[in-house]
């Protein structure tokens, strides 16, 4: 059988001769540095866990405070959102009683123009029956005055007559 030998044979000196007094030696420097931090706390006051629950009140405290400031304005926008969906309202209303006057306006105006043009057809035939009397008048003198071309003495007479009696 072929043994087998180490290639580079070391020593073991040093870390595996004494482990139990490296532990030793560890613990001490462990306790030692855990007991100079109490030390030290305790000499000057100063505790992180006295420190932490400071800071937490005091950021309980802002976020309390900041907590009420967005509940204000969130009670500032609601009202100033039911101020203005009333204003809405308002002008909404105004808007219907604008169209309902114009509407009756429009109907107004639709009447009176249907009245003006009742008249307006009126005058007309006025016009034109007023035309065709007149026309049949022209028509009617020239024949009158040819029958009358001679006065009448009786009609004579009777001029002279009015005429006496006015001026006298």
């Amino acid at each position: 059988m072929i043994e087998l030998t180490p290639r580079n044979p070391v020593p073991s000196v040093g870390i595996g001769v004494q482990p139990i007094a490296i532990a030793a030696v560890a613990l001490v420097v462990v306790v030692l540095g855990t007991s100079s931090i109490a030390l030290w706390r305790a000499y000057t006051g100063n505790s992180p866990e006295a420190d932490r629950a400071a800071s937490a009140r005091l950021l309980q405290a802002r976020t309390a405070q900041a907590s009420e400031q967005l509940v204000e304005k969130t009670r500032g926008l609601e009202a100033t959102q039911q101020e203005s969906i009333d204003q809405l309202q308002v002008v909404q209303d105004q808007l219907q009683t604008v169209r309902r006057l114009l509407a009756s306006q429009q109907g107004d105006t639709r009447k009176l123009s249907e009245q003006v043009g009742t008249l307006t057809e009126a005058i007309a035939s006025l016009r034109q029956s007023f035309a065709s009397a007149q026309a049949t008048e022209a028509a009617a003198e020239p024949a009158a005055r040819r029958k009358s071309a001679k006065p009448k003495p009786h009609a004579i007479r009777s001029a002279h007559r009015k005429r006496g009696k006015s001026q006298g």
